[in-house]
């Protein structure tokens, strides 16, 4: 493992245990170049995923990418990062067990937009306007209508 500090090739495993959810090992390392220290996590991939995106570009699926993009739609919202930790991971489950080795955006921000849909509901606004590209007002209208369901709408109509 190369070192982020000095680029030194030589580091050492001090401590080793798993996350919380034990979907990771968590690894403190040192180097022995520079002495500075550093954790690392190590995740198990079933597959390599690509992502193809809205321009027809392939990139490589990149689960932190992922994950901050949702941390950015919960940011200041009462939710538990233990929740949002269970949710990517999840969601990345779900990708690599579909057999596919290519996943378009669109597939993983409907994903996200599910997940988010059932942990915060300001959450799921945020996301969606961006990952909809909302222009209007009345674009929110038509999401928030969507999301306050049929009894809402029976309550309107009366």
């Amino acid at each position: 493992m190369r070192c982020p500090y000095c680029g030194g090739d030589e580091t050492q495993v001090k401590d080793s245990r798993p996350t919380e959810d034990n979907t990771a090992i968590r690894r403190r390392r040192v180097c022995n170049t520079c002495a500075g220290r550093f954790t690392t996590f190590e995740r198990v991939q079933l597959r390599e995923l690509m992502v193809l995106k809205r321009s027809g570009r392939r990139v490589p699926f990149d689960r932190e990418k992922l994950m901050r993009s949702v941390q950015i739609a919960v940011r200041k919202r009462p939710v538990e990062p233990e929740r949002i930790e269970r949710m990517v991971s999840g969601i990345v489950r779900q990708l690599e067990s579909s057999g596919e080795s290519d996943i378009t955006a669109e597939t993983i921000g409907n994903h996200v937009m599910e997940g988010l849909k059932g942990i915060d509901d300001v959450a799921y606004v945020r996301f969606a306007s961006v990952y909809k590209n909302f222009r209007e007002a009345k674009d929110f209208e038509a999401l928030l209508d969507e999301l306050s369901g049929p009894e809402q709408q029976m309550l309107d109509e009366t």
